[in-house]
């Protein structure tokens, strides 16, 4: 796993460095309102941030720490991009931000290289999200980076909003002319 830059952003490898931060960020009820279990467990939650932490991940997947450019101590959550038990092995792609990144634009940012990332080094077919039907800033992030609405799927005995992207429609999204300003 390599360590990205964008215009604001740092995106690093996720280490047990970052441990007290995520479970900082997990204790915040706001945050993890449309996440399922074990989030309420402390000894499991415990648990699956360390194993979550210290696996080893395929090419290209993994997990990443992410922090403004200027202020790179300050850890503002983390993107995910890997093959999950709970979306039927499809490769998901996540976000998780602390309250006071919410609304900044920082989700999308973050994942969008992630997303190419993917496409590229891992040599995926499709990437989805699974997003809760309330979680409409998380629905809006996977709009914004091309995913469309495929579904409803059960994610852990929980009804959630499939959202999804291949191969073909990133590149031609990649490819799209961009509109220009009108010149006069």
């Amino acid at each position: 796993m390599s360590t990205i830059r964008t215009e604001r952003l740092l995106l690093r490898p996720r280490t047990m460095d970052d441990f007290d931060a995520c479970v900082a960020m997990d204790r915040d009820p706001d945050v993890i309102r449309f996440v399922g279990p074990p989030w309420s467990n402390d000894a499991e939650h415990l648990d699956f941030l360390c194993r979550r932490i210290s696996m080893t991940y395929p090419q290209g997947m993994g997990y990443w720490s992410v922090f403004p450019i200027d202020a790179p101590a300050d850890f503002l959550g983390w993107i995910m991009l890997y093959p999950t038990p709970v979306s039927g092995g499809s490769v998901e792609i996540g976000w998780r931000l602390k309250r006071d990144a919410w609304g900044r634009g920082i989700a999308t940012e973050a994942a969008a290289p992630i997303l190419k990332q993917g496409f590229a080094t891992a040599a995926l077919e499709q990437v989805v999200a699974d997003i809760h039907p309330d979680n409409h800033g998380s629905i809006r992030v996977a709009e914004k980076l091309g995913l469309v609405f495929t579904g409803v799927v059960d994610y852990q005995g929980e009804a959630a909003r499939r959202y999804s992207i291949d191969r073909t429609a990133f590149a031609a999204r990649r490819e799209a002319p961009r509109p220009q300003p009108n010149s006069r």
